[in-house]
């Protein structure tokens, strides 16, 4: 199953409050795939126990011990896939997999693709449940593609406390990571975007071994200097000009106001330094964007030209959104927060769940194939069908009600942070998932509040009305 999904990862002195954060949209082909979202427990002498590839016969060996780690995976994986997505595990370090990438057929003419390799439905289960830091799940994966190959080009994300981490896999066997500077941010969308290499700054760039002689074996290197990843294993088509450079562009436009490039140029940058430091909500509007206030809105009332002109990041087959925060202000117990929203973050809130937690709400974890309204899949997409319906008449509706949530949340979390000073241990990981409960449950109340409002404001908007005298 082929994703398209939109990426930004920022920094730990590049954020509001000196978080790392890395966060991705989940986009599929079909906007009914559902996913839930499921905790998984630690594991301690485990012998035997595989995992095997819905979909291409992939099959390997688990280790005996593993972290407890959460994870958001399809609802119907016998057919989609495994899917995780994501996760923060239990020492603290975020995986985000994966960004569909793709090499060049130069490249892949030397290292193809390897059919039954580890892809990325069954990548995030064999990697993030093992891992004690994010420069070690860049060392992790890389051995285990070594031994396995891929089947696809993916891009991965990785984070702990200190650092975030970017790792592209091109070919086969040929893959190569870089640190996101702290004091930056940086933005991916279905392309290659890791730019020059230095290959003496082992602190900053990781990469397979023999990558270099590969390269120069066969002549992949077009630039006169330099080594540019980008342009060695990247494309830069037709495709790439209207499907993955603009919604970068985007990015760039709402983070940086001196940012003049096109969105259509081969060489918009990877990284950038901020102009100002970026929070949770700045993250939360990029996912959910559209263009929004320029003449490629496709919800504006620009030329259809300009409106349907580049893909946009937030679509309708957004299947979840999420946010994976390392926050360094409170203790690590509590630290680490998954907000995640499941279904279009244009139009619905991202929800905090503390992932020093043993269950989740059923709501979350136990989505059904078909609409239910008791399921948070479900429901919040019923939100996001019926603003979108009545777009001009119900967006100022939608943008109150995602700012009201942003401030209780905000609220709440604070009020929690301060009461689980009083907790450690299994107490305290007993408190963190009461509080989630109690979380999806206030967001649930107002998500409810909300689809009532929608529907009586969608009653009076029928055009199927007639005026008439009312003696007749």
């Amino acid at each position: 199953m082929e994703s398209a999904c939109t990426t930004i990862l920022v920094g730990k002195k590049a954020s509001l409050d000196g978080s790392t954060m890395i966060a991705r949209n989940d986009d599929t082909f079909s906007p009914l795939t559902p996913q839930r979202l499921y905790m998984n427990p630690a594991v301690k002498g485990r012998k035997g126990a595989k995992i095997k590839s819905w979909l291409n016969g992939f099959e390997a060996e688990l280790p005996e011990n593993g972290y407890r780690w959460p994870a958001v995976p399809n609802v119907d994986y016998k057919h989609n896939g495994y899917y995780d997505e994501s996760s923060i595990n239990e020492v603290n370090v975020a995986m985000s997999c994966t960004e569909s990438t793709y090499g060049n057929e130069k490249s892949l003419a030397y290292d193809p693709l390897v059919k039954d390799g580890l892809d990325e439905d069954c990548m995030q289960a064999m990697v993030a449940p093992y891992i004690d830091s994010a420069r070690g799940g860049v060392e992790y994966l890389g051995n285990l593609i070594k031994q396995y190959g891929s089947p696809a080009g993916n891009s991965v994300l990785f984070s702990d406390h200190d650092e975030v981490w970017y790792m592209e896999i091109v070919t086969g066997h040929l893959w190569l990571a870089q640190r996101i500077p702290d004091d930056s941010y940086a933005v991916a969308a279905n392309q290659v975007a890791i730019q020059q290499v230095d290959f003496t700054d082992t602190d900053n760039f990781m990469w397979a071994e023999g990558i270099q002689d590969y390269v120069e074996t066969h002549h992949l290197n077009p630039d006169k200097t330099g080594w540019n990843f980008r342009h060695i294993f990247g494309t830069m088509n037709e495709k790439d000009r209207h499907y993955n450079t603009p919604r970068v562009w985007y990015a760039h436009h709402l983070f940086d106001s001196e940012f003049d490039m096109s969105p259509e140029s081969a060489d918009l940058p990877f990284i950038r330094r901020i102009e100002h430091q970026i929070s949770v909500e700045d993250i939360e509007m990029l996912l959910g964007s559209h263009y929004n206030e320029t003449e490629f809105d496709p919800m504006g009332h620009g030329a259809d030209a300009d409106k349907y002109r580049y893909r946009p990041i937030g679509l309708n087959r957004t299947q979840n959104a999420h946010i994976l925060q390392l926050r360094n202000d409170v203790p690590k117990e509590q630290a680490a927060v998954m907000w995640i929203t499941l279904g279009m973050p244009t139009y619905t809130p991202f929800i905090p769940f503390f992932t020093n937690a043993n269950d989740t709400d059923p709501s979350f974890s136990e989505t059904p194939m078909t609409w239910d309204i008791n399921s948070a899949y479900w429901m919040y997409r019923t939100i996001s069908v019926l603003v979108e319906g009545h777009y001009s008449q119900h967006l100022q509706k939608d943008v109150d009600y995602l700012t009201e949530c942003k401030k209780e949340l905000r609220t709440m979390l604070d009020a929690i942070e301060v009461e689980a000073h009083q907790y450690q241990g299994e107490a305290l990981t007993k408190f963190l998932t009461e509080k989630n409960y109690l979380i999806v449950k206030t967001m649930k109340d107002k998500a409810m509040g909300m689809i009532g409002e929608l529907v009586m404001s969608g009653i009076n908007l029928s055009k199927l009305t007639f005026n008439m005298d009312k003696n007749l």
